[in-house]
C-alpha cells in the first residue's frame, strides 16, 4: 500500500486550523446584534472593533510571514492559536465598548493573521512542488468550511441561550487544534526527512534569511514590491476583494437580512449555504489557475462578484427567495476564488522566496478595504438607516478591480525582484 506523503498530513492540520480562526472571523456577524442589546453599544462602535482586527491582521501578514521564516512554522502556529485562546476567554469579562476593541480589534485580530494571512501561502510554497494551486484552494476554501459548518450553529446557540455559550464552544474548538498542532505540525519536509510533494530532487537552500530581523525582511521586500506595477493593480484589487467580502459580507450580512425581518438563524444558515458553494469555487479554482490565465481568472470572478452584490438589495427588497438563493450560489462560488490565482501571479512575478512576504502585503490592502467596508457599512447603516448603498457601492468598485486585475502583463515565467 503507497504510504500518503505527510504534506497532506500538514495540509490537513493548516486547513482545521484555518477553519478555527476563520470561524472566529466570520462570527462577528453573529454577535453585532446580541452585543448591541446587551451592552447598548452604537453598531458603529461594534463595526470599529471589527473593522480593527480586520486592519490589523491583514497589515501583521507580511510581519507574520517573515517571523515564519525566522522562528519556523509550528511555533507561530502554537502562539497565534494561544492568542486566539486569550482573547476568546477575555471576551466573557469585557463590558466597556474600549474592551471590545482590545480584545476583538487587537488581540484576536493579531492572533488570527498568521492562518488567515500567509498560511495558506507558506504551506502550498514548502510542502508542495506539484498541486501547489489545488492546495492553495482547498486552504482558502477552509474559511468558508468554517462558516458551512458552525454559523448556524452559532445562531441557534446564540437565540437559544446567549452568546457566551457560542464562544464557548469557538474556546474548545481552538483548544483541540492548539493540541493537535503541538502534537503533529512539523516546520518543513526537510525536518522530517522528506522532500515537497512531488519533488524527485534536493536543491540546497539558503540560511541567509534565518539571520535576518523580520521587520527588516518586510520592509525590504515591501521597497522592492512598489517598484513594480504588477505590485500595485494586484494590492488594488484585492483592497477591493475584501472590502466585497469579509468586511461587508461577512460582517454585515446577517445584520442586514435581519433588517428585513429574516430571523438570525435563516440568515447565518444562507451565509453557510455560501460556504458550501465557495468551498467548491475556491477548490475549483486552485486547481484552474494551474491550467489558465489567472488574469482572465480574476477578471470574471470580480465581474460576478459585482453583479451578485448589485442583486442582492434587489432580492431582500422583493423578499424573492429564489433571488436569494441565486446570489448565495453565484456569490458562494465566487467568495474567496480570488485567491489562488492572486497567489499564483504574486508567485510567478516575485519568485518562490519573496512571495510569500511580499503576498502578505497585497493581503494586507485587502483587509484595509475590508476594514473600510466593516466600519463603512455600520456608518452608513447609521445615516440611511439601510445597508443598500453600501451593497451597491461595492458591486462597482468590484468592476474596478476586474479592470485593474486586466492590466497585469501575462507571466511566462517566475522573475524573481
Amino acid at each position: 500500500m503507497k504510504r500518503i506523503h505527510y504534506s497532506w498530513f500538514v495540509l490537513t492540520i493548516a486547513f482545521f486550523s484555518i477553519i478555527v480562526a476563520g470561524i472566529i472571523r466570520s462570527s462577528s456577524g453573529v454577535f453585532i446584534v446580541p452585543f448591541e442589546n446587551e451592552f447598548g453599544w452604537d453598531r458603529s462602535i461594534i463595526s470599529l472593533a471589527f473593522a480593527v482586527g480586520l486592519f490589523l491582521y491583514g497589515l501583521s501578514g507580511p510581519f507574520m510571514a517573515a517571523l515564519i521564516e525566522v522562528l519556523g512554522l509550528k511555533k507561530m502556529m502554537v502562539y497565534a492559536m494561544s492568542t486566539l485562546l486569550v482573547g476568546l476567554m477575555l471576551t466573557y469579562f469585557m463590558d466597556r465598548a474600549w474592551q471590545l476593541i482590545l480584545i476583538w480589534g487587537i488581540i484576536i485580530g493579531l492572533g488570527s493573521s498568521v492562518f488567515l494571512t500567509v498560511l495558506s501561502t507558506y504551506v502550498a510554497n514548502r510542502w508542495f512542488e506539484k498541486r501547489r494551486g489545488l492546495a492553495v484552494g482547498i486552504l482558502t476554501a477552509s474559511t468558508a468550511t468554517g462558516q458551512l459548518v458552525l454559523l448556524p450553529v452559532l445562531a441557534i446557540l446564540v437565540e437559544n441561550y446567549s452568546w457566551r455559550t457560542a464562544i464557548g464552544l469557538i474556546l474548545v474548538l481552538s483548544s483541540i487544534m492548539l493540541v493537535v498542532i503541538l502534537l503533529f505540525m512539523r516546520n518543513s519536509p526537510k525536518e522530517i526527512g522528506i522532500l515537497p510533494f512531488g519533488l524527485e530532487k534536493e536543491f540546497p537552500e539558503s540560511n541567509a534569511v534565518k539571520k535576518k530581523n523580520p521587520v527588516a525582511m518586510a520592509f525590504e521586500s515591501l521597497l522592492e514590491a512598489i517598484k513594480v506595477k504588477e505590485f500595485w493593480l494586484l494590492a488594488g484589487s484585492f483592497f477591493i476583494c475584501g472590502l466585497s467580502t469579509s468586511g461587508l459580507i461577512g460582517t454585515h450580512f446577517i445584520s442586514y437580512c435581519i433588517s428585513y425581518g429574516i430571523p438570525v438563524v435563516a440568515a447565518a444558515s444562507m451565509l453557510s449555504f455560501m460556504g458550501v458553494f465557495d468551498l467548491v469555487g475556491t477548490t475549483i479554482s486552485g486547481w484552474l489557475s494551474d491550467r489558465f490565465d489567472n488574469r482572465w481568472l480574476l477578471f470574471w470572478y470580480y465581474i460576478l462578484r459585482g453583479a451578485s452584490l448589485v442583486l442582492l438589495p434587489f432580492a431582500l427588497q422583493e423578499g424573492s427567495l429564489s433571488l436569494l438563493v441565486l446570489f448565495s450560489i453565484f456569490y458562494g462560488l465566487d467568495w474567496i476564488a480570488t485567491v489562488p490565482p492572486t497567489i499564483s501571479i504574486s508567485r510567478q512575478i516575485f519568485g518562490i522566496e519573496r512571495s510569500g512576504i511580499i503576498y502578505g502585503w497585497i493581503f494586507a490592502a485587502h483587509q484595509a478595504g475590508a476594514a473600510v467596508a466593516a466600519y463603512g457599512g455600520g456608518y452608513m447603516y447609521k445615516v440611511f438607516d439601510s445597508y443598500t448603498w453600501a451593497f451597491l457601492l461595492a458591486g462597482i468598485f468590484c468592476v474596478m478591480a476586474s479592470l485593474f486585475v486586466i492590466l497585469i502583463k501575462k507571466q511566462k515565467s517566475s522573475i524573481v525582484v
